[in-house]
């Protein structure tokens, strides 16, 4: 693992929060003219080259810009960006539809997958251990996002909910302590899958039910704002089912 200087983590943490705005590989003269880095455009040009030797960045082959790698977003979301604090309104509007469902398991995980769809504004799943159900809400939302534009992309992604066992197994490459899990296309040996993002979360309820929890959406997803949704929704999803 590259040891990234001060500069470089600042510059690499506008290269992606620019690019999580536009989806349009990123160049020094963008980042030169939006971030005040207090460098010149020749330094950020070598930095970007340096992170792009290091695997932080890749370059398409059609621009001069550059996007990020897996690498590169996980170094971002573990110590560049700062979570951001939900609104009390959306918690609030959150728990009262999802605690109709605190009697009825599966009412409980339909209210939250509909609630990440609408709040992150991608496709929200649940997987039940039990049974292997799969939940899911907002496949209409990510056909807006330009990752999905590609239509072989968007079949792929909406047919994981026919092919169960192979989103299962999507899932199950997940690996680790940590209770949050991110899955990058890139690294899922995938074609279709090379600009899409997975975050879930498990979840255990007091009855013995348990599963998973979270979304589906471009890679370069807002990850400061959709960690937090996630994190909430799981908790919520706790809450309820120890009634």
């Amino acid at each position: 693992m590259v040891d990234l200087t001060e500069r470089q983590k600042a510059l690499l943490k506008a290269i992606i929060e620019q690019y999580i705005e536009n989806a349009e590989p990123v160049s020094s003269e963008v980042i030169e003219r939006k971030f005040d880095l207090g460098v010149s455009p020749a330094t950020i040009r070598n930095e970007m080259v340096k992170l792009t030797e290091a695997g932080f960045l890749k370059q398409p082959h059609t621009s001069a810009g550059r996007i990020p790698t897996s690498l590169g977003f996980r170094t971002f979301i573990g110590e560049l960006m700062k979570e951001k604090q939900l609104p009390v309104s959306a918690e609030v509007s959150i728990k009262e539809k999802m605690w109709q469902g605190r009697y009825q398991y599966d009412m409980l995980l339909r209210e939250a997958v509909r609630a990440l769809a609408e709040r992150c504004d991608m496709l929200g799943l649940a997987i039940d251990d039990i049974n292997g159900q799969v939940y899911w809400a907002g496949a209409s939302r990510i056909l807006d996002w330009p990752e999905f534009y590609d239509i072989d992309v968007a079949r792929f992604v909406l047919s994981l909910f026919d092919e169960v066992p192979t989103l299962q197994g999507i899932i199950g490459k997940a690996v680790g302590p940590d209770p949050m899990h991110i899955l990058f296309g890139e690294d899922l040996g995938y074609e279709n899958l090379g600009s899409t993002g997975f975050v879930f979360t498990r979840y255990e309820v007091a009855s013995g039910k348990g599963g998973v929890v979270g979304v589906i959406g471009p890679a370069r997803m807002n990850f400061p704002l959709v960690l937090p949704y996630v994190k909430y929704v799981r908790d919520m999803i706790v809450e309820a089912g120890k009634i």
